[in-house]
């Protein structure tokens, strides 16, 4: 390891509160500890692996505070974190046979998508509203989907579960970002467990950036609850763009 990339290692904690931050408001943070890895020096490879386990104690931290101030319950929606779990194990193990570049199309559109819907329906997610699809259709079909794209690319998830939630299941903003945190984090940690089988983790590297990741989301997630989605709305506006912008770049 080069001397740029060692300094740039001792900053990856400092990088991972930020996306910690992020990510639990809106999702999107990998996009800040993606690049510092593969900067410090980490093959594309470990790079991902190790983004995963750093990324999924945002996640699960996230959780435990949203849990422990009565703002989410898991055993209300077991049944689609089991199935988030299975679809992002699967999608992970599918990491080196499927042409996820085919999938990166489609990623762009949706990107937008999420912006736009946003920046022009400024009321969604104000208040509960009718579901414009089944509970069994969403939590059998649409979530596994979403999660099976979380371990397959990544990029959006969280603003995926958190669109979907409000779109398709007539959630406020809050409430679906709530959700959100709980299927990431289990479609984090079957991505973490299938990675970690391959031996792709560097786990000095990741857990080094765990803790700037618990940071970050216990400050977001405090944030999310007094700021609700005054806050949540800008940030996955934003976030969206920022993604969609790194994918024309990356063209």
């Amino acid at each position: 390891m080069n001397e740029f990339s060692f300094s740039f290692t001792l900053l990856l904690p400092l990088v991972s509160v930020l996306a910690g931050f992020i990510d639990t408001l809106a999702g999107g943070g990998g996009l800040l500890t993606v690049p510092a890895l593969l900067l410090a020096g980490l093959p594309p490879i470990n790079a991902l692996a190790t983004n995963k386990i750093q990324g999924s104690i945002g996640t699960l931290t996230a959780t435990l505070v949203l849990m422990h101030k009565g703002v989410l319950n898991p055993t209300e929606i077991r049944f689609p974190l089991l199935l988030s779990f299975l679809a992002a194990g699967c999608g992970t193990a599918m990491v080196h046979f499927l042409p996820s570049q085919l999938l990166s199309y489609a990623i762009p559109i949706v990107l937008m998508l999420i912006a736009v819907y946003f920046l022009i329906v400024p009321a969604a997610g104000q208040m509960e509203s009718h579901p414009r699809l089944g509970q069994r259709l969403y939590q059998v079909v649409v979530i596994p989907i979403i999660a099976f794209y979380d371990g397959l690319i990544g990029p959006g998830t969280g603003s995926f579960f958190t669109l979907v939630g409000v779109t398709l299941r007539g959630q406020t903003l809050l409430q679906a970002t709530i959700r959100a945190k709980a299927f990431n984090f289990m479609s984090n940690l079957a991505s973490v467990a299938v990675f970690a089988f391959g031996g792709h983790v560097l786990w000095l590297t990741g857990l080094t950036m765990m803790l700037g990741q618990m940071l970050g989301a216990t400050l977001a997630s405090h944030l999310m609850l007094r700021g609700g989605s005054r806050l949540i709305r800008p940030m996955i506006v934003v976030m969206s763009l920022v993604m969609l912008l790194r994918f024309w770049l990356t063209r």
